[in-house]
Formats: structure tokens, C-alpha cells, sequence
């Protein structure tokens, strides 16, 4: 049947193509089934007649099965043979049992097809010739590509070449990505003049807690049903993980797993778990956990922005001053704890005064988390964390004094417990060990001028970098330098034009960009080539999620044009400048470019996850070369979409045997095996924060909204969410915009010391007043044009610290007729 059909969905035939799928947008990585069959036939109504097994001819059962519009798409392959795609979830995996997000059910959609959604993706390399986008050939566009960095190398060595890179999983990272740019990167060029995804230098937002010996990823998925007390700390669980919250913490919040999960633990009593959501904004996860739970079982701290350690340490504090730590524990799994006590201790009265919670309110988290229960068990607590502290003030000492009250009352290694960041992607990383010896801020060497070639594969900081007004503004004008040199250049040879290219950027600080991705991005503005790259379903490609839940997720179809996987990219680069090399009769330089020799993605596999593991990587993931070789793609798809839970143990028979939690056996990722208390000193904003705060009367706290995934990168082209939120919004208390002048729709400009932005106007009761929400990295209106330049030890940033002023630009009156402004919490 023809897809033209709009009131109906065409169903799959009985011998329709299944293959396996992990939605790639979010961390939860929730599974499910793609079926592909020729777009000129269907499936019958019959159970027995179409692929999905339902019986169509009667009304079908509620929650049976997840079927929308948004679900199917038309496809082409490279023959130009049309195909129909319906991807639903899948009901047999663990991680969803059959839910859908609003993400995760629109993959379909996503799909690539000349009139849908992706239909301005990057189909063949372009080169920018001053004033217009060129489509040209992978061999031309990596002639310049190739021959402008082997002159860089050449003249300047590796510290010429900047790279921002990717570092995550399902959505186009995966191992076999993150290898094969890892190997280019700093195995082949050498270079340590790399960034990564979201932070201005190649490193973790987890320094704290590694070091500590915990691996950030440490639990199941199932933990958060089997736990007593859920902690969750700056992670607006049902927006931004919402079938983790909704499939694993609801059941457990209104008692459903009580019985048959919680069984298990033999004498212990059992119950509804409360939850503990420290959070300055009443979030929807507030709102939704208070219909579900109870109010008397929720417990909303709205600390002051920035002072999650105060609050950690008074906690800790309370719990070792009413003996409800873990003496024995403390004494032979862990190290330090004394020393650290002595800088973390915080009264109730001075962490009240710190956090603007009332001490009684602070006790009662400590009784409902760590009080041991009637039965004398200690309770399970599990501690979730996300951007709130991971982008929060002093990124190394917050998660040093979580992790040390989480250590004193031992809610890691045991079942129910876990101290985990909940995540933004799914995971894939496996790289060669970063080359350089220090982290690089990498954005400010752009400011600064250094640098002379900057390839941005897979992110975007034009949208969510800190600082950002300043980072796109110097580097817009050292990509002039090179347009203006180009545009000059008529009838030049490859080698010629990359003499040019060199010029303009050695000689009058120029930079040359290039953009690889899925689409152009607002990064084309200032890009001087763009490579297409290759995602989930159009390459073979294998991430874990949060719970480090190893799947493949099968190449279904074929990418647009001559696009291709990232990993491919790299081996031609790579095999580009080998060849350059040898021609030049420089065969130790192109000895570094060898073992790029892949045909497909499963050798870049092979070659990384297989038999180099995670250098790197934290080590709960260190499986490498004991048990990563295990992880054949032939194993991985017989493991479907639950996979496997990393590290491996052993394979028996044809089934993959992972690991469900980390440190049962109290042994920890330290040299010696012990857990590392860490001293954590509340220190208050940092001074460049606090001037900011002292002269602005807003803070613009910023992060992600349900509707949109991350940069809206496919969402930017769908018309359901474009028209939703045309323009990043604020969210602010309706009293705030009073005063302002301010109506629903308005524009309003956002600025300060560092920059501005603009945004559409949310009022809402929920905000406080004084404080506002912006919707990080949108397409338009950039929360981080108003984020301070400042990092922590580790150059991490604090995305969440920054104080603005905010008047009132004027009105859209469209939006005002469009666009719905109605509370955004569930009530």
C-alpha cells in the first residue's frame, strides 16, 4: 500500500525483516523491534497475516501494543527500492517492558526520506566557497581535508589541530564511533588539543567519584524497585529518563513491587519506598512522584542554587553524629573516612543556613534515607544525580561529598542502593589513552587565538558550550579570515587552495572548520566543510545504557547519499594521510596511520571494544581484554534487546553472563580495593558566580524539557515540536513577569556580564520568584551566552551558575494565537 494513506498505518506481513533496535536518544536506551518490508504490499488485519501477531479484526486490548503514525516511515534504499519501517517498542526488554517515550516513538519519523523529517540531512561532503554550500566528492573533500592537516603536522605538529569530539553512545557514538575517532585522534595525529560532547576539555564529569573507586554507572535498573529511599539530586527523572522513572521508580513509589521483589530480602520489612528530590525548581518528577506516592511520601528540598555540598555534608554529618553509619563497613572496605570528616562536618543550623532548608526538613531526609529500620536492617537508599550537580557548583567537591555520605552508610554494592549518574546518552566509549598530560581548555585556546584547523565531529558548541556568545563571535571571525582567503583563490588546485588555507590560518590567525554530523547545525554559519555522517539504523552500532547494558542495534537500511559511520570517516582520513605519507617517502609518519584497514563498522568493533577494551574508561568497564573480546555481534544480536550488563563474566553456550551490580564483593576501583573518602569544604559560589549574582537579580538556571532531546538536532526540522517551542523558553514566576511588563509569548532578552540571549516567555506558579528555567542548548536562544567562563580543577563547567537580568524585547502575536502557555507540571 502506498504511504500517501494518512488515516491508517499499513501493517507489517508476516515475513516483514525484524531486526533489533536501542533507541539512541536518551541514557535508559529502552529496546525495540524495527520491521522493514516492501512499500508496495501489507500485512492482513489477522493475527496469522501480519508480523506483530495481533488480531486486528477486533477492538485490540488496552496496552497490548504501542502503535502511532510517528511509528512507520517510507524508506529508499541506494537501488532506489522503496520500503515501508514500523519501529515499536519491545516488550520483552527489561528496560521498558514494551513503554515508549515521546523520543524514542518517533524514531520512525527520524528515519532518513527525501520529504520527511531528516530531509535536510548532509547527504555528500561540502566545501564553503565564500558566499554558498558546494556538494563535492569524499575524494576532494578529503584531499583538503587530509593535505591541510598533514601540513599542519608537518610545520606545527599535532598542537596545531583542535578537535571537539563526541564521547557518548546511541546517538552515533557507540564503541564503534568513539574508536575509530579516538584512534585518529590520539594514536595517529597525537594530538591533545581535543574537547569533549558538552565540557571545553577532553575530560570526565566524574573525577570525584572514580577516584573514590566508583564507577559512576554501578547498579541495575531494577535497584530503584527493590530500594527503601530514592535520593534524587538535580534530575528531573520523568522528563529527561522517562521510561527509567516511569517502568523502575513509580512501581516501587506506590508499592507494586513490594511483594514480589523486595521478597527477597529475608527479614527485612518492607514497604513503598519515599523519595527525596533535592531540586531548587518543583520539577515535573515533584509534581508526578507527589500524585503517585503521596504527598506524605515525598520530600522536596529546594535548596539554594549551588549549595548541594552544604547539603550532603550536613547530611553525612547527622547520620555519623546519631551513629547510623557503617562502622563496620568503613573500617574494611574504605579509606580516609576520618580525614574527611574532619572538613566535611556541617551542623544542622549552619547547613540549614547554607542551603535555605529548614533543619527539620534536612533531619528527615537523613531519617527517611539512612535511620535503620524497625526490623534493624540498615534502610536501601539509592542516590540518582544528574546535570543538577554534575554541571553544578565546584563539580569535584559536590560529588566528593555525595559519594562520602553514600560510602558511610553503605548504599553501594548492595542490592536496592547504587550512587549513579542518571545520565544524558547512552555510553560507548572506547579510545586510545588521551595523549596530553594536563586538560586543555580548549575554548579558550580558540579565543586566544591558537590553534589552526578545528574539526567538530558529532556536537555542537555553538549551542551548548559555556561562555558561548564569545566562542561563536572569536571563532566566526578567525573563519572569516580563511573565507576571505579562499573566495580569492580562482582555479586553484587541491594543493594549491590547502597552501592558501595554510596561510591564512598561520599567518593571519585564521582557522579553518569543519563540521561532521547528521546535519549542517548552526555550526555551518562559520564551517569551511561538512562530512555526513551515518546514525543508528543506517550502520550497525553498539552503546550501553545506564545500568551498562551492552546491545547492538542492527543496520536496517541505507544512509543518505554517500553519507557514512564516523568510524569510516576516521579510517579514510587516516588511509588519506598514509597514503600522502608514503608518496612523500616518510615512512615513519605513515607507519602511525596503519590498522585503519576496516570495511565495515564491526571491524572498527573488533579492533577497539573487542581487543583494546575502554582505555580510558572507568574502570567498572575495564572488561578490555579479559572478557570484552566475548562481545561478538553474532553473540549480541542472539542477546536481542537485553543484551548484556558489562563487564562480561563468561559466555555459556551462546548467552552472553554480565554483571548486575557493581562491588557486591566490596572491592572497589582503587589500587589497593578500598573506597576513598574525600574531603569536600563547602566554599560557598565561586567569586566570578557570586559578582554575577551580586549585580543580576534573575537566576537562569537552564536544562532539558521532554519534548525536545538535547540540541533539537532532528526536532529543529519536526513541526510538532518546532511549533511547540520556536524559541527556547523561560520559564518564570508570574509575579517576576509582572513586574517586568512581561506576558505569556513575550520576548524577553536574558543578559549579563558575559553575554545575552534571547527567549520566549513561560510564565508559571511552579518558579519561584527570583529564579527562572531556561531550556538548555535550543536551536534558538542559548542558555550558555550567559554562562560564566568558569571551570573547575578538572575544567569542568558550571553550566547551572549564572545570575541575569531579564527585560522585555516585545511580542510575537502569533505565538500568542499558537502556542499553548497552560502549566507545564502534572496537577
Amino acid at each position: 500500500m502506498s504511504t500517501q494513506i494518512k488515516d491508517r498505518i499499513a501493517l507489517p506481513p508476516k515475513d516483514a525483516q525484524k531486526t533489533n533496535m536501542t533507541c539512541h536518544f536518551c541514557i535508559v536506551g529502552c529496546g525495540y523491534h524495527v520491521y522493514k518490508w516492501d512499500a508496495n504490499r501489507e500485512g492482513g488485519r489477522a493475527a496469522s497475516q501480519n508480523a506483530l501477531g495481533v488480531d486486528f479484526t477486533r477492538q485490540v486490548p488496552p496496552l497490548q501494543i504501542t502503535m502511532t503514525k510517528a511509528m512507520t516511515n517510507t524508506v529508499t534504499d541506494h537501488s532506489g527500492k522503496r520500503w515501508n519501517i514500523m519501529i515499536v517498542p519491545d516488550k520483552a526488554c527489561v528496560v521498558n517492558s514494551g513503554l515508549s517515550s515521546t523520543r524514542g516513538g518517533k524514531m520512525a519519523s527520524y528515519m532518513y526520506a527525501h520529504d520527511g523529517i531528516g530531509r535536510d540531512r548532509l547527504k555528500s561532503p561540502r566545501i564553503n566557497r565564500g558566499d554558498q554550500w558546494l556538494d563535492t566528492s569524499w575524494d576532494n573533500a578529503l584531499a583538503i581535508y587530509a593535505g591541510l592537516t598533514k601540513k599542519i603536522l608537518d610545520n606545527d605538529g599535532p598542537s596545531g589541530l583542535l578537535y571537539d569530539c563526541f564521547d557518548h553512545g546511541g546517538a552515533g557514538g557507540g564503541f564503534e564511533n568513539t574508536w575509530g575517532t579516538g584512534k585518529l585522534m590520539f594514536s595517529a595525529l597525537q594530538t591533545s588539543m581535543v574537547r569533549i560532547h558538552n565540557r571545553p576539555a577532553y575530560n570526565s564529569e566524574c573525577h570525584a567519584t572514580r577516584e573514590m573507586g566508583v564507577g559512576e554507572l554501578n547498579n541495575s535498573y531494577e535497584d530503584a524497585q527493590l530500594s527503601d529511599c530514592i535520593v534524587a539530586v538535580g534530575c528531573n527523572s520523568y522528563e529527561t529518563q522517562t521510561n527509567y522513572f516511569l517502568n523502575h521508580w513509580l512501581p516501587n513509589l506506590n508499592g507494586g513491587t513490594v511483594d514480589k521483589k523486595k521478597a527477597r530480602f529475608a527479614g527485612e520489612t518492607a514497604a513503598a519506598a519515599k523519595i527525596v528530590i533535592v531540586d531548587p525548581r518543583r520539577s515535573a518528577t515533584v509534581a508526578i512522584c507527589e500524585q503517585i506516592a503521596g504527598k506524605d511520601n515525598v520530600l522536596h528540598l529546594d535548596i539554594e542554587p549551588g549549595s548541594d555540598t552544604a547539603l550532603f555534608n550536613t547530611l553525612l554529618t547527622y547520620v555519623v553524629d546519631q551513629g547510623w553509619h557503617d562502622k563496620a563497613f568503613i573500617a574494611k572496605f574504605t579509606r580516609g573516612f576520618d580525614d574527611a570528616m574532619k572538613v566535611n562536618r556541617m551542623s544542622l543550623e549552619d547547613g540549614s543556613k547554607a542551603t535555605g532548608i529548614p533543619a527539620a526538613k534536612i533531619r528527615q531526609a537523613a531519617e527517611w534515607a539512612y535511620k535503620p529500620k524497625a526490623s534493624g536492617h540498615r534502610p536501601r537508599t539509592f542516590h540518582a544525580y544528574e546535570k543538577g550537580i554534575i554541571w553544578g557548583n565546584d563539580n569535584y567537591v559536590i560529588q566528593s561529598a555525595l559519594v562520602s555520605l553514600v560510602l558511610a552508610t553503605q548504599n553501594v554494592g548492595r542490592r536496592g542502593t547504587g550512587v549513579c549518574r542518571m545520565g544524558g546518552h547512552q555510553e560507548g566509549y572506547t579510545r586510545p589513552p588521551y595523549p596530553g598530560d594536563k586538560k586543555i581548555y580548549i575554548d579558550q585556546e580558540v579565543i586566544q587565538g591558537r590553534g589552526l584547523m578545528y574539526t567538530i565531529w558529532g556536537t555542537n558548541p555553538f549551542q551548548t558550550t559555556l561562555n558561548a556568545e564569545e566562542h561563536r563571535r572569536v571563532l566566526g571571525r578567525r573563519a572569516q579570515i580563511v573565507n576571505e582567503a579562499m573566495a580569492r583563490a580562482k582555479g586553484a588546485s587541491v594543493e594549491q587552495m590547502v597552501d592558501i588555507i595554510y596561510d591564512a590560518c598561520k599567518n593571519k590567525g585564521g582557522m579553518y572548520v569543519v563540521g561532521i554530523n547528521l546535519y549542517p547545525t548552526t555550526l555551518a554559519e562559520e564551517a569551511h566543510m561538512l562530512l555526513p555522517a551515518a546514525h543508528p539504523g543506517e550502520m550497525n552500532l553498539t552503546s550501553m545504557n545506564g545500568e551498562r547494558r551492552l546491545r547492538l542495534s542492527e543496520k536496517f537500511m541505507d544512509p543518505p547519499g554517500s553519507a557514512k559511520p564516523d568510524c569510516l570517516i576516521a579510517a579514510d582520513i587516516a588511509n588519506t594521510l598514509k597514503a600522502m605519507y608514503l608518496k612523500d617517502g616518510k615512512a615513519d609518519m605513515a607507519t602511525r596511520f596503519d590498522g585503519f584497514d576496516w570495511k565495515t563498522e564491526e571491524d572498527a568493533f573488533n579492533d577497539g571494544f573487542r581487543r583494546a577494551g575502554r582505555p580510558g574508561a572507568p574502570p567498572i568497564d575495564s572488561q578490555g581484554g579479559d572478557t570484552g573480546h566475548l562481545a561478538t555481534y553474532a553473540l549480541l544480536r542472539k542477546a536481542g534487546n537485553n543484551g548484556v550488563q558489562l563487564p562480561i563474566q563468561r559466555v555459556e553456550g551462546d548467552k552472553l553472563i554480565g554483571t548486575e551490580i557493581q562491588y557486591a564483593d566490596g572491592k572497589f576501583d582503587t589500587k589497593d580495593g578500598k573506597a576513598e573518602f574525600k574531603p569536600a569544604p563547602w566554599n560557598g559560589l565561586p567569586k566570578i558566580v557570586a559578582d554575577q549574582k551580586a549585580k543580576h537579580r534573575y537566576w537562569i538556571n537552564n536544562g532539558r524539557a521532554n519534548e525536545v532531546w538535547q540540541t533539537a538536532y532532528h526536532d529543529q526540522y519536526n513541526s510538532f515540536v518546532r511549533d511547540r517551542y520556536p524559541m527556547a523558553y523561560l520559564e518564570m514566576n508570574p509575579e517576576d513577569a509582572r513586574t517586568l511588563g512581561v506576558a505569556a509569548g513575550d520576548v524577553v532578552e536574558v543578559f549579563n556580564d558575559f553575554g545575552s540571549t534571547y527567549a520566549m516567555a513561560y510564565p508559571m506558579k511552579a518558579i519561584k520568584a527570583g529564579q527562572t528555567f531556561m531550556l538548555f542548548g535550543y536551536i534558538k536562544g542559548v542558555a550558555g551566552d550567559v554562562t560564566s567562563p568558569w571551570v573547575d580543577r578538572n575544567v569542568v563547567p558550571y553550566y547551572k551558575g549564572t545570575w541575569g537580568s531579564i527585560k522585555r524585547v516585545g511580542s510575537v502575536d502569533d505565538w500568542k494565537q499558537s502556542i499553548s502557555y497552560k502549566e507545564r507540571r502534572f496537577a
